[in-house]
């Protein structure tokens, strides 16, 4: 049997770093050596149990990890045969394994099929020596790309596609709400949609600074009074900036039910207002009914990555969204446990945490 380290999740605060037996490609599957994995705040929601996996009892034993790259070592049948892909190959994985077969992907929205399994979640992932995919879901890294940048792709792409259904028109002024990793990459990709101006809010200035080096002017600290980008009264600081017009679009980046109801109070006429971030599942967001439909608004909502995957990799191969400012911390896959603490307590100003196996 050959054999690889993992950090095998079994409940909330209990992860053990073990070792498994290295699993092996089936007939449409690549594996993969795992050369980088980031920890998503989804992991961290697992691990203390503020979410339920998607496994048939919620819990472990289960591999976490979902954003990843690697080496492929071992090619399926169906892909080898077709000359997808090749031993070597550097690639990063699309967590989300749709079936590309029921009614659902057919109709173009494979991001709410039905039948997906989504690595790190419901099946093994990435914090491992080696992790399995399905070959839909394999995308080979650009030459000038490194592994760790590439494993900000399924961030990336996510946002990729949130930013798109803001609908930014240009000269647009534009409201990130959120200032975390994914806040700081749909900031860069409101700017180069043709945006005029783009404000980005938080309550903790370490991300702002970080926001400022990837190219944010217009920011705003909401909670701590001894911030210099502080703002008692964002909706006037808005409504200055616009000349009484307010935002044409905002979107969400973060889950926090206030930042939700706020992005209704700052956007004006026929304004977009996407909600990205995840609530919790009992959150209830009031919606002022009578404002919106007079002044026309859109709000919907953004889920997952459906076809933005080489979007994403452009995104990055360009130079076009900075993702190396980003990644503040990396660590050895040794250290997983202690890393998650870190990111949720906030220690060491964490941005994204990149596991290396």
């Amino acid at each position: 049997m050959v054999t690889m380290a993992a950090q095998v999740f079994y409940e909330p605060e209990k992860m053990e770093l073990k070792t498994v037996e290295v699993p092996t490609a089936g007939p449409e599957q690549v594996l993969v050596r795992v050369k980088a994995c980031g920890i998503c705040g989804s992991d961290v929601a697992y691990y203390y149990g503020h979410s339920s996996l998607e496994t048939p009892t919620g819990k472990g034993p289960l591999i976490l990890g979902h954003e990843f790259t690697g080496e492929v070592v071992e090619v399926g049948s169906i892909p080898g045969k077709m000359g997808l892909f090749q031993k070597g190959d550097r690639v990063v994985i699309d967590p989300v394994q749709y079936c590309n077969a029921c009614e659902i992907c057919k109709r173009g929205m494979p991001n709410l099929c039905e039948k997906k399994q989504v690595l790190g979640v419901s099946s093994n992932g990435a914090f491992a020596e080696y992790c399995v995919s399905h070959y839909t879901g394999v995308h080979k890294i650009p030459d000038n790309v490194t592994y760790e940048q590439a494993a900000m792709t399924e961030p990336l792409a996510c946002a990729t596609y949130g930013v798109k259904n803001m609908g930014i028109q240009l000269g647009d002024f534009a409201v990130v709400l959120g200032a975390g990793v994914i806040g700081a990459m749909m900031l860069q990709l409101i700017k180069s949609s043709g945006a005029g101006q783009v404000v980005i809010v938080d309550t903790v200035d370490y991300r702002l600074d970080i926001a400022k080096k990837v190219g944010a002017k217009l920011l705003f600290n909401t909670a701590d009074k001894n911030s210099p980008y502080y703002t008692p009264d964002l909706k006037k600081e808005i409504e200055t900036l616009t000349n009484g017009k307010f935002a044409d679009a905002c979107i969400v980046a973060t889950g926090a039910v206030p930042a939700m109801e706020q992005a209704l109070d700052i956007t004006g006429r026929r304004a977009r207002v996407v909600y990205f971030g995840l609530p919790a599942d009992d959150a209830v967001v009031r919606v002022p009914a009578l404002k919106s439909i007079f002044w026309d608004k859109t709000i919907r909502f953004s889920w997952l990555a459906p076809l933005t995957w080489p979007t994403a990799l452009q995104a990055i191969s360009t130079g076009l969204v900075n993702v190396d400012l980003l990644r503040t911390h990396d660590v050895p896959l040794s250290e997983l446990r202690e890393t998650i603490a870190a990111v949720r307590d906030r220690k060491g100003n964490p941005i994204k945490a990149v596991v290396h196996p």
